[in-house]
């Protein structure tokens, strides 16, 4: 074989490391929330939204900025639990929330942050430090000068007390 050809065979993919896996999986957490407010405001349904993030956003270039790759399935089931246990991960936010400020009255996007931290906080397969940590990150990135992610940390310490109260 010359240097000019190609092998037969498709080289097999690199292996991730820790690092890259630990950043798709924050990226999947990041366009989770973007997603269920995108369904909110748009009242559009669940395997609509995340066809058209899988194929427009992972890893794609939009007006000269790069979107992370994400964690494919982390994403999916975080929007796919959100939706089936809305009403219950809603309850939970309620109860974490000041009686005057139910789950309605908040920020859509604070909205739907909390409904994907209840999804994978609903799940055991991720400690609850890690999801709060995670999911102040993301309140982070939506609200950098503001009060909103130690907002986000005591709703969800108060639900991953409620959900897993053997991980405290």
């Amino acid at each position: 074989m010359t240097d000019t050809e190609t092998p037969d065979t498709p080289e097999a993919p690199r292996k991730l490391t820790p690092e890259e896996k630990r950043q798709m999986k924050s990226a999947a957490r990041l366009y989770a929330v973007q997603a269920l407010y995108q369904m909110e405001l748009g009242g559009q349904g669940v395997d609509r939204v995340m066809r058209e993030f899988e194929t427009f956003r992972f890893g794609q270039v939009i007006d000269e900025e790069e979107y992370a790759e994400g964690d494919l399935n982390l994403f999916r089931r975080l929007c796919e639990d959100a939706v089936t246990w809305q009403a219950k991960i809603d309850q939970a936010t309620d109860r974490a929330l000041v009686a005057k400020w139910p789950i309605d009255r908040i920020d859509p996007v604070l909205r739907a942050l909390f409904r994907a931290a209840g999804a994978e906080l609903a799940n055991p397969a991720t400690p609850p430090k890690v999801v709060i940590t995670e999911f102040v990150d993301v309140a982070r990135a939506f609200f950098p000068e503001g009060r909103e992610p130690k907002f986000v940390n005591a709703v969800l310490d108060h639900m991953a007390h409620e959900f897993r109260p053997e991980a405290f």
